[in-house]
């Protein structure tokens, strides 16, 4: 006697039947997409190599003889292997003056920054007071203003305030930047107002919820403002020009700027030159690299209504 077989087995069947027929075309699928990934990955290292390539040029000519760079200048591989050109840098130049120079002006600056734009973009995102709109214009139109138009007016304010060739005059401008206020203001407003209503009823002080509320809340921020600081007072170059003129006050970006025009030595000298600015690559790509993971994020700042 023969079973009728119910349709819930028919399409246990099917099911069954049409399992391993599948399997071809989901293999067919998976070795199609692993092409486009090879494919995608050979294009990024090609263009990894194209942006690394004159990096690594610029590190291996350091360490080359000036007739070896001169005449193969795009060698990777120095011969032969000398320390001469960090030598002179070191032990027969002011380089070390430089090198403190920028540290300190850098160092300054960016706590400067990081306290003045946080404070400032916390009093247009929260406070209310007549002229805030205007303020804010006001800011949005200085960062579409270029830097180099407002050097002749920035030499002259700093050299009528008497802080012309001093640590003042290098610092006290750059404590504060467009840019960086606008960055906090977005990142405050994006926190919700609720958070500082139970210090508020506890009686604290508007720079009391700031900093004790508010400012822990804008650490991916603070970590951005950070490094845009660092990294921009560490590569200026223009504000320096127009705020000092003696060699003691020299930074890197001066320095190495002299060197390559040379000024400061005789022909190409370009393992001197390089030298110089391979190290001073190394403290921002450090800076970047230790706090790249806690850079601006702001959904960290949100919190539930």
């Amino acid at each position: 006697m023969t079973a009728t077989a119910s349709p819930e087995t028919n399409v246990l069947a099917e099911q069954v039947v049409g399992g391993p027929r599948r399997k071809p075309a989901k293999h067919r699928m998976s070795g199609k997409t692993l092409r486009w990934q090879i494919a995608l990955y050979a294009l990024l290292c090609v263009l990894a190599l194209i942006y690394i390539y004159p990096f690594l040029v610029q590190v291996a000519t350091s360490f080359k003889t000036d007739a070896v760079a001169a005449a193969d200048p795009i060698s990777l591989v120095p011969q032969p292997f000398t320390w001469a050109a960090y030598e002179r840098l070191f032990l027969r130049s002011d380089f070390p003056v430089w090198f403190a120079n920028s540290a300190v002006v850098t160092v300054f600056v960016t706590l400067g920054r990081v306290f003045f734009n946080s404070l400032a973009g916390y009093a247009l995102a929260r406070l209310q007071f007549r002229g805030r709109g205007i303020v804010f214009a006001a800011l949005v139109a200085v960062m579409a203003v270029p830097a180099v138009v407002l050097l002749i007016p920035k030499f002259l304010v700093i050299n009528q305030l008497g802080m012309y060739d001093s640590y003042a005059g290098m610092i006290l401008p750059l404590l504060v930047d467009a840019a960086g206020v606008f960055i906090m203001k977005n990142f405050f407003e994006s926190i919700p107002p609720s958070v500082e209503e139970q210090a508020r009823i506890d009686g604290a002080s508007t720079f009391r919820i700031f900093w004790s509320v508010v400012l822990p809340m804008a650490r991916p921020a603070l970590i951005t403002i950070v490094i845009l600081s660092f990294q921009g007072s560490w590569n200026e170059l223009s504000h320096f020009v127009i705020s000092t003129q003696s060699p003691e006050l020299t930074t890197l970006t001066k320095g190495v700027a002299s060197l390559a025009s040379g000024q400061l030595s005789q022909g190409s000298q370009f393992p001197l030159k390089l030298a110089a600015a391979a190290i001073m690559t190394i403290p921002v790509a450090v800076v970047f690299f230790v706090f790249q993971r806690r850079i601006m994020n702001a959904s960290e700042g949100a919190v539930k209504e």
